[in-house]
């Protein structure tokens, strides 16, 4: 594979997993993991200070494609969850389903036990239960700055950032459950618009949203990072085993999010196509990982 080949398609992960991050129940984790690049990103990032040079050049085309996914994907998403919520959540579910080969990878030639069902069965729960939680988001669109609120968006910076690197832990959905979701999502879209007409005051204020909650963003996914890769050297299956419960578990949540109530023939057949087509993307992203064990 050539350098430029292999770099956009590693932009292209870098862009489904920021898209991810925007949709609620949908896990960026997860997608990292589907597509076969999550225990590389948490090295890169524990690593980033000792192998600064090495690391940033990893990282490079992931922080570029989220970025671009979550600022030029984010509309687009968001209006096919509106009109066509069966369908987008076929298309996620097929990019999570795609990677479970990947992931069932590393249970094999493992000795199995009783307390990694557990781990299994304690994770899975988890994500349900916070599906069928949340429901204390604000419909407030945007915040009045103040040292208050710019504490606020610091810390939950540092809890998006913890559940968004979690596989199967939605940071959408958590930011919902904070009341923090309408906010964030109104704020980039109006930042952006700032950005492109030049508006000062505006541009101003998107850096008072967003300079505090992405420091908290910076330092939450460098905690947790360090965590999760003490578990992969210390307890791999046991990590594994409840990572996996989180992931599956993850369809069941996406539709408890998209609250779909009617369908019909039509709309169920194209659902199965863009699941397919999800699966497809994530089976042909996850390959290169394939090919290099």
């Amino acid at each position: 594979m050539s350098k430029i080949s292999h770099l956009v398609k590693e932009t292209a992960k870098g862009i489904v997993i920021g898209v991810a991050n925007i949709i609620p129940g949908v896990s960026g984790g997860t997608m990292a993991v589907s597509m076969g690049v999550y225990d590389k990103l948490i090295s890169a990032v524990t690593e980033l200070k000792k192998n600064f040079k090495q690391s940033i050049i990893f990282l490079l085309p992931y922080i570029i494609g989220a970025v671009a996914g979550i600022a030029l994907l984010s509309f687009v998403v968001r209006y096919t969850l509106t009109t066509w919520p069966l369908q987008t959540a076929g298309l996620f579910i097929g990019l999570i389903l795609g990677g479970l080969p990947v992931i069932l990878q590393n249970f094999r030639g493992q000795k199995i036990s009783i307390h990694h069902g557990v781990a299994f069965l304690i994770f899975f729960a988890l994500v349900i239960v916070m599906s069928l939680g949340q429901g204390n988001e604000s419909t407030a669109t945007d915040f009045i700055l103040s040292p208050g609120i710019m504490i606020q968006l610091f810390f939950v910076g540092i809890i998006a950032a913890a559940t968004m690197i979690i596989p199967g832990v939605s940071g959408s959905m958590v930011l919902m459950i904070l009341g923090f979701y309408n906010g964030i999502i109104s704020n980039i879209s109006s930042f952006i618009e700032a950005i492109v007409s030049f508006d000062r005051v505006a541009i101003a204020h998107g850096f008072g949203v967003f300079v505090p909650f992405g420091i908290g963003i910076l330092i939450g996914i460098a905690v947790i990072a360090k965590i999760i890769k003490w578990l992969f050297e210390h307890a791999p299956v046991l990590t594994y085993s409840a990572i996996l419960g989180l992931i599956i578990a993850s369809p069941i949540a996406i539709f408890l999010e998209t609250g779909i109530q009617d369908t019909d023939f039509l709309q169920i057949t194209v659902s199965i196509i863009t699941l397919s087509i999800g699966f497809g993307i994530a089976f042909f992203l996850a390959r290169e990982k394939k090919e290099t064990v």
